[in-house]
């Protein structure tokens, strides 16, 4: 698959860096012809800002879908990321039937919860509809949070192998095929991604930064995703898409006031040359 066709479903936050404003430019970078469906359209997105714009699509997405199946469009790959709604998930799920192409590839960012907390204005029915989403994927990237809520483990702060061996085995129990476990630290002054595939463990470790940035999951998961349809190991991508986002967040680093999102586009050249060694 020289060229493949993927759809990302997420919301659109206009300004900020994150959703389909990271997805788009770093998966189309990747080499990947990448074809979205906006799950909602905000000003900004939510994290520290007030007052933002919100227009919900949600109704929007099975005419969208009826004219995709009406016109014959199939895709390799789909990817959702933020989604707003149990509802939604409902669509998703059906997107999955009517559009994939044959043998594509179902990956899942169940992005709803970071730091112990879920987002605002989620809930435990959100929680039990995405279980429902993860055991359909063929892979799922959730941080610690997430993999906590979707499995009713306790939040811990401070943990060994042990307790993510744990996690690992209940994600599974879920339904969950291959796990892309982010955020990960054994240690205080590293972090990492497990790659939990075909029931095999391993870890990629890297430095941890000072700093942190809105949107980095979203770069991460998109970055992952493009080296997977270029055809890299899952273990591969997630090791290209952890150095990519570093170099996010150091270049972020440089850049004065500039809280609201991640500098991805100065560094985006070195995730291009990634994926194409």
């Amino acid at each position: 698959m020289t060229y493949p066709k993927i759809l990302t479903i997420q919301d659109i936050s206009c300004y900020g860096q994150c959703s389909l404003t990271v997805a788009l430019p770093i998966i189309s970078a990747c080499g990947v012809e990448t074809c979205v469906l906006p799950s909602a359209v905000l000003s900004t997105h939510t994290g520290g800002f007030t007052g933002f714009t919100f227009r919900d699509l949600t109704e929007d997405m099975p005419a969208i879908k009826d004219h995709w199946v009406k016109e014959g469009i199939k895709f390799d790959a789909i990817y959702t990321g933020y989604l707003g709604s149990t509802k939604q998930i409902d669509y998703v799920a059906d997107i999955f039937e009517a559009t994939g192409a044959e043998h594509f590839v179902k990956i899942v960012d169940p992005a709803m919860a970071d730091n112990g907390k879920l987002y605002v204005g989620f809930d435990e029915a959100f929680v039990e509809a995405m279980k429902t989403l993860c055991a359909k994927a063929d892979y799922v990237l959730p941080n610690l949070t997430e993999a906590c809520f979707l499995t009713g483990t306790e939040y811990r702060t401070e943990y060994d192998r042990a307790y993510i061996d744990e996690i690992l085995a209940k994600l599974t129990a879920l339904g969950c095929k291959n796990i892309i476990f982010t955020g990960i630290s054994y240690k205080p002054d590293t972090n990492g991604v497990v790659v939990y595939e075909n029931g095999q463990y391993s870890y990629y470790e890297h430095s941890k930064q000072p700093n942190s940035c809105h949107g980095t999951g979203d770069i991460y998961a998109s970055a992952f995703v493009g080296a997977l349809m270029r055809g890299k190991s899952a273990y591969e991508s997630a090791k290209i898409a952890a150095d990519y986002t570093v170099e996010c967040i150091k270049r972020t680093a440089q850049e004065e006031n500039h809280w609201y999102g991640a500098a991805f586009e100065p560094v985006l050249q070195k995730l291009v040359e990634a994926v194409n060694r």
